[in-house]
């Protein structure tokens, strides 16, 4: 049996966010939040964030929580809060004192801890540089937002990034922070239920029909919480496609690029998985526990056992699939 490997999992920088700290542009973002979140889901968030926060920055309490959930190696990325609002000098520092804080926590066991840093998208050629700065120091890739302060992932400006990470090999984690339909989900935190999912299928979906992965097919690229609704109702994409010459933007059929991108497991259920699995493919899917969140699962591995799959599709979503895409031994 392979070692368990999980795929998402957060940490948070504390010199980095206190960067940003007195910035005015954050607290007009956190007001945005607020609203969209609604004033319920917004007091739980902040309850949330104060409970986890030692978790999410002390490596021996991540050891002892992969320990009771029976996993081997755990990639941890930032906090998905880019601050994508910065100017270039502010980006800079913050991308890099993330990644250097990173570095630093996964040092604290480095045969079961591996990182993910953060680049600033926002200004292109930054993002260029600090991502090949964080690869060769060590970190396996970069998580990215779904939207970059105005812009798509699929924006040409972002060309150049998208090249350097299929150049260098780097896995890009493509995890949501909120949704862009703002107001529209301030129930019943259907800010996250709803809006991370349609975020995430909003942008595999751009990297699609924007012709992208027909120009880089070596990406590699890693999407949260089972990839949204994409992978489950790609038919109705498959049908625009065959159907309207204004939705030919790529080669092929928008479902056969599903197996382009990696998925973690996150989608509570064995049905569900059942369903991610079929659509995909059993070597696209790997664990992620989203550690130390409430929407997080801590049990991966008893949820993966209540998937109808076979002992060696079991195994690859288990950590064959991850041991590969990371390049383990």
């Amino acid at each position: 049996m392979t070692h368990a490997v999980d795929l998402h999992a957060h940490a948070l920088v504390g010199p980095a966010e206190g960067l940003v700290a007195d910035e005015p542009a954050l607290a007009r973002s956190r007001a945005a939040e607020a609203r969209a979140a609604g004033p319920e889901s917004s007091t739980v968030n902040r309850e949330q964030i104060a409970a986890i926060a030692p978790a999410l920055a002390d490596p021996a309490r991540r050891l002892a929580a992969m320990d009771r959930a029976g996993l081997d190696v755990q990639l941890v990325s930032p906090m998905p809060i880019h601050h994508y609002w910065a100017d270039a000098p502010l980006a800079e520092k913050y991308a890099r004192t993330v990644n250097e804080g990173i570095l630093t926590h996964c040092a604290a066991a480095p045969d079961r801890l591996l990182g993910l840093g953060t680049v600033p998208l926002q200004h292109p050629s930054l993002a260029v540089a600090e991502l090949t700065r964080a690869v060769s120091e060590g970190l396996r890739g970069v998580e990215i937002s779904t939207y970059v302060d105005g812009r798509e992932l699929s924006d040409p400006s972002l060309e150049p990034f998208w090249a350097r990470a299929e150049e260098l090999g780097a896995i890009v984690f493509v995890h949501p922070w909120g949704c862009t339909l703002g107001e529209r989900l301030d129930l019943a935190y259907l800010s996250n239920t709803i809006g991370n999912p349609l975020e995430t299928t909003l942008a595999l979906s751009r990297l699609i029909f924007s012709g992208l992965l027909d120009r880089r097919p070596g990406l590699r690229v890693l999407a949260a919480h089972g990839g949204g609704y994409l992978p489950v109702y790609s038919s109705r994409a498959d049908h625009a496609w065959s159907s309207r010459r204004d939705a030919r933007t790529c080669a092929l059929r928008p479902s056969e690029y599903l197996r382009r991108f990696w998925y973690d497991s996150l989608v509570y259920t064995g049905d569900a998985l059942d369903r991610l699995v079929s659509a995909v493919g059993a070597d696209r899917v790997v664990l992620g526990t989203d550690y130390p969140f409430d929407m997080g699962v801590r049990d991966p591995l008893d949820r993966l056992a209540l998937a109808d799959l076979s002992e060696a599709d079991a195994d690859a979503v288990r950590g064959g699939n991850a041991t590969a895409l990371l390049g383990l031994s």
